[in-house]
């Protein structure tokens, strides 16, 4: 069964970023699915997998930038470069960069990050997502 309340596949992601880039925790985790999420990222334990992967996901990755001397982290993102609508699963590769402090010198990554939507009630919902990146070095 197909539902049109989102229409637009990226606004789930977009919802998730933003979050994130404004430290709106609540509202990213409102763009994900009900159920298992799988999560794959570049600081350990680099899985997270269930039905709480998205918080337990943020709840490392404050635990990761803490102990790292990581602060203000903020994901830019571009047009998606692909988009699969098969049904009710959608397949999305969003180009990145993220931009941080370690310990305060200005960092980058450049990097993609691949998404794996639902289409449930209530309109798109992240199910499964990716980052995929560059080394990070010292900001110019």
């Amino acid at each position: 069964m197909l539902f049109a309340a989102t229409p637009d596949v990226t606004t789930p992601i977009h919802q998730f970023i933003d979050g994130f880039n404004v430290g709106d925790t609540k509202s990213g985790l409102a763009a994900y699915a009900a159920g298992d999420i799988t999560i794959v990222d570049e600081f350990a334990p680099h899985r997270w997998e269930g039905a709480h992967a998205a918080q337990d996901w943020a709840s490392d990755y404050d635990k990761h930038a803490q102990a790292s001397g990581i602060s203000d982290g903020i994901v830019k993102y571009r047009t998606p470069t692909r988009t699969e609508i098969e049904g009710d699963v959608a397949y999305v590769i969003l180009p990145t960069t993220y931009l941080y402090k370690e310990h305060g010198a200005a960092m980058i990554e450049q990097g993609q990050m691949t998404f794996v939507l639902h289409n449930e009630q209530g309109g798109w919902k992240i199910r499964a997502w990716t980052w995929s990146g560059e080394k990070p070095h010292a900001a110019k």
